[in-house]
């Protein structure tokens, strides 16, 4: 319907210029003279609309229409009919060279956009290869960290680990020379204490920097998830916190080393219940997440977190806790990736934090993870 609205118009043009011409008396010229000039608009529209070859058909329909009125009605008159004809002439002139600048202005134009859309493509595979780089230079500094780091784990535990278990076992035979109370029974439990610290700084270094063999048995998630609600419900009942372990509707098995998933699970549920403020809550919750995953949730009321700090929490050494190391989440993400998961932390100031886990679910067709 579109493509004829402007056909039809100039065909309206050119049919009641024409009935101008043939139904005004010949004895008024200077309206003739207007009305000759008024073909201009429709030779000039066509030509705009439709380039070279629309203002040249449209200047041929103008003259076809505008000879009759020559021939029959200003016949005899040679030198008005010359100016007539040179009129026409003038017509199909004007219609060829403005559609002609109108095709060329028209196939520029489009060669800009082309041109355009061109660089616009090419800046989008620049930005995408810029952001390739810059995730290939984020991970091998991570894994110039992580080569610096196993070098330090492996001096620290030749260094350290064994003077810190004589050092332990030293002060708990001398714990036992001084009843509760006394002074030196509190030094003896603070360094107890801090020994026990500094062993597991160790351990989280040892965890981060070697590759821990994992042992793949089917793994009741709720299981696991009770044991670190256990393991969690005093801690988050002198905090004033109400931890809730909600069930899934169906049961969720996964295959997994249960061991090494109890520390991640613990190492998150730590982190939350550390996060929430009294009277807030933890909310542990298990789906299935399409079909083939089994996601866990760890919700909590705390302060959140915000878009600098989110962007970092998974790399090593960074903390915002005065006693942390900065391994924990790395520990658990490096946990949880070697089960082929994923984790995803989801966090907005003043709305609390949510921790999801994805893990393949097992497939219960032939024992494979699915």
């Amino acid at each position: 319907m579109k493509r004829l609205i402007r056909p039809f118009i100039l065909f309206l043009c050119i049919i009641g210029i024409s009935m101008l011409h043939y139904l005004t008396p010949l004895h008024l010229p200077y309206l003739h003279d207007i009305f000759q000039r008024l073909y201009y608009l429709p030779i000039i529209l066509a030509a705009l609309w439709y380039g070279f070859r629309g203002g040249l058909l449209c200047s041929i329909v103008v003259s076809i229409a505008y000879a009759p009125h020559i021939l029959f009605q200003w016949g005899g008159h040679l030198t008005v009919e010359m100016e007539k004809y040179l009129e026409i002439l003038l017509y199909n002139i004007v219609g060829s060279v403005t559609g002609l600048l109108s095709q060329r202005e028209r196939e520029r134009t489009i060669e800009l956009q082309k041109t355009a859309q061109g660089l616009e493509e090419s800046y989008q595979k620049l930005q995408i290869q810029s952001e390739k780089m810059m995730a290939v230079e984020e991970k091998l500094r991570r894994a110039e960290k992580l080569s610096t780091l196993g070098e330090m784990a492996a001096v620290l535990a030749h260094e350290i680990r064994n003077p810190l278990g004589s050092i332990r076992g030293t002060a708990e035979i001398l714990r036992d020379d001084y009843k509760p109370g006394e002074p030196k029974h509190e030094f003896i439990e603070i360094q107890i204490k801090e020994t026990e610290r500094l062993n597991r700084v160790v351990e989280d270094f040892l965890h981060m920097a070697r590759p821990q063999p994992v042992d793949m048995h089917p793994c009741p998630v709720q299981e696991e998830l009770e044991m670190i609600v256990t393991l969690t419900k005093n801690d988050a009942r002198e905090r004033k916190i109400k931890l809730v372990l909600q069930p899934p509707t169906v049961p969720v098995i996964i295959k997994a080393d249960g061991e090494k998933l109890r520390q991640a699970f613990l190492n998150i549920a730590i982190n939350a219940l550390q996060a929430t403020p009294p009277d807030g809550s933890v909310i542990i919750s298990t789906s299935v997440y399409k079909t083939a995953l089994c996601e866990i949730r760890f919700r909590d009321t705390g302060p959140g977190i915000d878009t600098e700090t989110l962007a970092k929490i998974f790399e090593p050494f960074y903390t915002t806790k005065p006693d942390g190391t900065g391994l924990g989440l790395a520990i658990t993400k490096k946990i949880i990736e070697s089960h082929n998961g994923t984790l995803l932390v989801e966090s907005e100031p003043g709305h609390g934090t949510t921790v999801t886990v994805r893990l393949p679910m097992q497939d219960t067709t032939n024992g494979g993870i699915s």
